[in-house]
């Protein structure tokens, strides 16, 4: 069966920190009252499976069809790099509280302790009100042992970097480096690796079902980079640029992408759109498929696509 552009169900997840705003700013329906904090796109993670929403394919898994089709769902090349699991993992997320400050290990680490991949992600922001206040990365004077002695007895005062957002910034959050938001509310597309681990440092003593959430200190001081202080970059378009790449790193590229009227595309690897404005068509292989802000499209390796309409998109390609 011949592969095609691919809509998946969201796989959505309350959060603590989370909140209504993927359904009031990105029109992605809520299930109940809870608070919900990621939507997972695309997804081959057993956290959040993701499974196809349209075309003859319906029903089936993203890993069944990884399985099945290999390179050429993801192209040649990234089936080389990526044999044993698909590469990415693509979310939207509503940050309506305090995120807990976490770092993430890399590939080497994550590997040995956990068979999975490193946690290497991009924060592209959406929305961020006035006061929208991030931790990004450690302050000067702190190493490992000065962490482990602070943070045991609960004290997490003037240890970490604060910076400021708004959106169309992007942050690549390297394996290592502490981070969280502190104040006001965000929401903003995560592109990662396929990868669901996280080291907490602390979540502000708050309770979920009754409980506190469990912390990893030791774990997490084992992979801190102190040094790292993430870079905020502005990716809004200036003098009539209409894309432009925002992030380059070992495991994926970013571009963002503004389309007036029509766009066409085809790549051997695999591409995911995400839809931050507007709306439009997009057709490939007999499929025709109406996309809005919000929604998220994979386009299989060596599938040709048309755009249409008025829209700015992500594009992501593995590596």
């Amino acid at each position: 069966m011949k592969l095609y552009p691919l809509k998946f169900e969201k796989v959505l997840i309350p959060k603590v920190w989370g909140g209504r705003n993927l359904e009031k700013e990105l029109s992605i329906p809520l299930p109940d009252s809870r608070d919900y904090g990621e939507a997972w796109e695309v997804s081959s993670h057993p956290n959040g499976m993701s499974i196809v929403g349209n075309g003859s394919l319906k029903g089936k898994t993203l890993q069944e069809l990884f399985d099945e089709y290999k390179g050429e769902l993801v192209g040649e090349e990234i089936y080389l790099n990526h044999p044993d699991r698909f590469p990415l993992l693509i979310k939207y997320l509503d940050v309506n509280d305090r995120l807990s400050i976490q770092v993430h290990p890399d590939d080497e680490v994550a590997l040995k302790k956990h068979n999975e991949l490193g946690k290497y992600e991009s924060w592209y922001i959406m929305y961020a009100s006035e006061d929208a206040k991030l931790i990004m990365g450690m302050k000067p004077g702190y190493n490992k042992e000065s962490f482990l002695e602070k943070t045991r007895r609960n004290d997490f005062t003037n240890m970490f970097e604060e910076i400021s957002v708004k959106a169309g910034d992007i942050i690549d959050v390297i394996p290592g480096t502490v981070h969280a938001s502190l104040e006001g509310s965000v929401i903003f597309a995560e592109i990662q690796e396929n990868s669901d681990i996280t080291y907490r440092i602390y979540d502000f003593d708050r309770l979920e079902n009754g409980k506190l959430r469990d912390l990893h200190l030791e774990d997490a001081a084992d992979v801190i980079d102190f040094e790292l202080k993430p870079k905020v970059v502005d990716t809004n378009f200036k003098d009539g640029e209409v894309r432009k790449n925002i992030s380059n790193t070992p495991y994926y590229s970013i571009d963002r992408i503004k389309i007036t009227e029509e766009f066409n595309d085809l790549d051997v690897n695999m591409s995911i759109y995400s839809i931050l404005e507007g709306k439009g068509i997009l057709e490939g292989e007999g499929e025709l498929l109406e996309i809005r802000k919000g929604e998220t499209v994979l386009v299989p390796a060596n599938v040709s696509i048309k755009i249409t309409g008025k829209l700015e998109v992500l594009r992501s390609l593995a590596k």
